[in-house]
């Protein structure tokens, strides 16, 4: 079998299974788990895969710059983002984070709402600017230009400072063994020290996004309590979630 009729039944097994092992790849194919492991990692260096301990998962595709992503605004993350939204009471303390979803959600706001948003968002921040009663909390730090956020040191100290009820998570991965996870090390530690800081965590997670990793862990998928999917997702990627004990809210 040439290399890549071997790499396009990788990625068929991958897209079928939803996960690839490198002992199982090397008994299939007979070829050494050295070889396996260079297949796998010409695949992730092409996007197509995760490399993870073992094997493979599916790449996210939601790790595009910001702008990328904001040009791609689906019906999916417009009702994700209004069911969001819809879960804000009057009074409560809420952290925003950063992402073409998180910026949908409060677009949704209604008019009358009267809370705090604490973000490290510049743009969630400016689009909440002409809300008349919305108190907004903007957390510096280093921007981080990929995703508009403000991410380092002084960004995870602020926080440090913050009680909240809700904290509304975009990740780039939402899978039961991998976890949430994300494309940037210090995003992922931001949305940590954010997670701890909240009473509720509520993750945004587009159709694309389940059953995918990033580079980077964020923590497992218990770290959310509640996880926001479109209406019509597969019930196979949402089953090991829901037994996981996480409410998963249909959009």
């Amino acid at each position: 079998m040439l290399t890549s009729q071997r790499k396009k039944a990788i990625l068929d097994t991958l897209k079928r299974d939803g996960q690839v092992l490198a002992s199982e790849l090397s008994a299939r194919f007979n070829i050494s788990e050295d070889t396996v492991r260079r297949d796998l990692r010409e695949l992730a260096a092409d996007g197509l895969l995760q490399r993870v301990h073992g094997g493979a998962l599916p790449a996210s595709p939601a790790v595009a710059p910001f702008a990328r992503r904001e040009e791609m605004e689906s019906d999916a993350k417009r009702r994700i983002a209004r069911k969001a939204a819809q879960m804000i009471a009057p009074g409560q303390v809420v952290i925003v984070d950063g992402g073409t979803t998180s910026a949908l959600l409060v677009r949704h706001l209604p008019e009358t709402l009267s809370a705090t948003i604490v973000t490290h968002s510049p743009s969630v921040a400016v689009a909440l600017a002409q809300h008349a009663s919305v108190e907004v909390v903007l957390i510096g730090g280093k921007l981080y230009k990929h995703s508009i956020v403000t991410v380092g040191a002084a960004a995870v100290e602020a926080m440090s400072h913050i009680h909240a009820d809700i904290y509304f998570m975009g990740v780039t991965g939402v899978h039961p063994g991998a976890g949430l996870t994300t494309g940037d090390f210090e995003e992922a530690h931001v949305k940590r020290a954010l997670a701890a800081r909240a009473a509720e965590t509520v993750v945004l997670a587009s159709a694309a996004k389940l059953n995918a990793a990033s580079a980077y862990r964020i923590g497992g998928i218990e770290l959310a309590q509640t996880i926001i999917v479109e209406e019509g997702t597969d019930a196979k990627l949402i089953e090991p979630i829901e037994r996981a004990g996480i409410t998963v809210l249909r959009a």
